[in-house]
């Protein structure tokens, strides 16, 4: 089963990755902007949204399914799980003319010499919560992306309303999700990614704390940073107008 994309607008591609437990139409709130000046791609990774039957394997495997399904050349935005898709893509040197990389970091979890990230322990007990209640781990999941952000009721409001427009994610796709958060690491990959790369972090948030976009921005050869103030983990939903101004303007004019 090949993933599905959704492709809307007109001008340059730009494929568009969501996140763990999402689907591409988590985009809404900035689909119409975008839309207007790019040619949308928008990818239900695998397991997701309208690609529940595709397998969702290591992060390669995935980023070699989204790759068959993409243009021939294309800006990529990626959010979250998404955007460690893209820097994988990158690395396996995919046609892509710019990066958007939002929330996101190369390793989800702590190290020794990687402070910027959650602790082995909260990702095993989101694990051992995902075995007994399904749903409530994902709603869970969804408020802590909005802790601290300052339009945090009306993000959560937003994140559960589209949570499963598009069916519910496999639980198979959900665990293999989250053995990539806790095992993956890109971090030595990072000098090889060329392209000109827009981080976008807020500075509130709890799940890629800022400091991982920091260091995103300062190790990729032509990365830059965006840090939003007042904003956790999804800030094209807290904070749509800003991110879009944003995005458009790097992508046109950077």
């Amino acid at each position: 089963m090949s993933v599905h994309v959704e492709v809307a607008g007109t001008g340059p591609a730009l494929v568009l990755l969501h996140g763990w437990g999402m689907h591409g139409g988590i985009w809404q709130p900035v689909r119409d902007a975008l839309a207007a000046r790019f040619t949308l791609h928008i990818v239900d990774l695998p397991g997701h949204g309208f690609s529940r039957q595709a397998k969702f394997g290591r992060v390669q495997e995935v980023a070699a399914q989204v790759a068959a399904v993409l243009p021939q050349r294309y800006a990529l935005c990626g959010w979250s799980l998404g955007g460690h898709v893209s820097m994988a893509l990158a690395q396996r040197g995919a046609p892509i003319d710019k990066l958007v990389l939002v929330a996101t970091t190369p390793c989800f979890v702590q190290h020794s010499d990687w402070p910027h990230a959650m602790t082995p322990a909260v990702l095993a007990d989101f694990s051992t919560q995902l075995a007994t209640d399904y749903r409530k781990t994902l709603l869970n999941f969804l408020n802590l992306q909005a802790l601290n952000d300052s339009h945090a009721r009306a993000t959560i409001r937003a994140l559960r309303d589209e949570l499963f427009v598009r069916g519910e994610p496999s639980a198979e796709a959900l665990n293999a999700g989250l053995n990539v958060l806790a095992q993956s690491d890109l971090r030595e990959g990072m000098p090889s990614i060329a392209q000109r790369s827009l981080v976008i972090h807020g500075d509130r948030d709890a799940l890629t704390p800022i400091g991982a976009g920091r260091w995103l921005a300062q190790t990729l050869p032509e990365g830059r940073l965006l840090e939003m103030q007042r904003c956790a983990h999804v800030p094209f939903l807290s904070h749509p107008a800003a991110f879009t101004e944003s995005v458009v303007d790097f992508l046109e004019h950077a």
